[in-house]
């Protein structure tokens, strides 16, 4: 056993001796009514007692250090060769926008022609009038402004008579040389006109044109 070892062993024995001597003091106490004040300083006492630690193991001794290396330094890299690439030249081309187109206009196509008017039918059977063609015209149906005009003349018609022998139209072919004995030669025969109308070759009356007698417009007084 070393010196260290049997150091610690008695202060160890020591320990245990005065560690079993306070029991036994403070059993007694207890059993002999001591003091508490006794039994605190007893404590105390104790509390301060320090048992010594033995001293640590010395350190190991750290390993040799490896021997030196002689440091190799990195391999120098050089830098790639620049290579010059020739660009290819631009080419510039104009573009020329054709100008808009005019817009299309749809050529209207002719009118077509109107269809020939059919002929008109045969006439087997004349028109005729109907009665005295004089009393279609009385003389108290002159027109006043042409009697305060003192205007004369004679005037000729053709007019339209339907298949009920009705004047349809008229108009004037040979004038008096005065609008209001005009007007009232056509709107008289229209009025008082009738004729038997004309027939075709079937006997069925059908439309036609004729011409009545001219009238002549006088002053009686005159």
């Amino acid at each position: 056993m070393s010196y260290a070892d049997q150091r610690m062993s008695g202060s160890k024995v020591v320990a245990i001796v005065i560690v079993a001597l306070i029991h036994a003091v403070i059993g007694y106490a207890f059993v002999t009514g001591l003091a508490y004040q006794y039994v605190k300083k007893a404590a105390e006492k104790l509390n301060t007692f320090d048992v010594e630690e033995p001293p640590p193991p010395p350190p190991d001794e750290p390993p040799p250090p490896p021997p030196d290396t002689p440091l190799t330094p990195p391999p120098v890299v050089s830098p790639p060769p620049i290579v010059n690439v020739p660009r290819p030249p631009v080419v510039m081309q104009t573009v020329t926008t054709p100008p808009p187109a005019a817009p299309m206009v749809p050529i209207a196509a002719p009118p077509a022609p109107p269809p020939p008017a059919p002929a008109p039918p045969r006439i087997a059977v004349p028109v005729t009038p109907r009665g005295n063609q004089g009393d279609w015209f009385p003389q108290d149906s002159y027109p006043a402004a042409a009697r305060r005009a003192e205007a004369e003349g004679r005037v000729s018609v053709q007019v339209t008579v339907d298949t009920r022998g009705r004047v349809s139209a008229c108009r004037v072919t040979s004038s008096s040389g005065n609008s209001d004995l005009d007007e009232a030669t056509c709107r008289l025969a229209t009025r008082n006109g009738r004729f038997n109308p004309a027939k075709d070759a079937n006997g069925t009356p059908i439309e036609s044109t004729t011409s009545i007698r001219a009238v002549k417009w006088q002053i009686e007084d005159r």
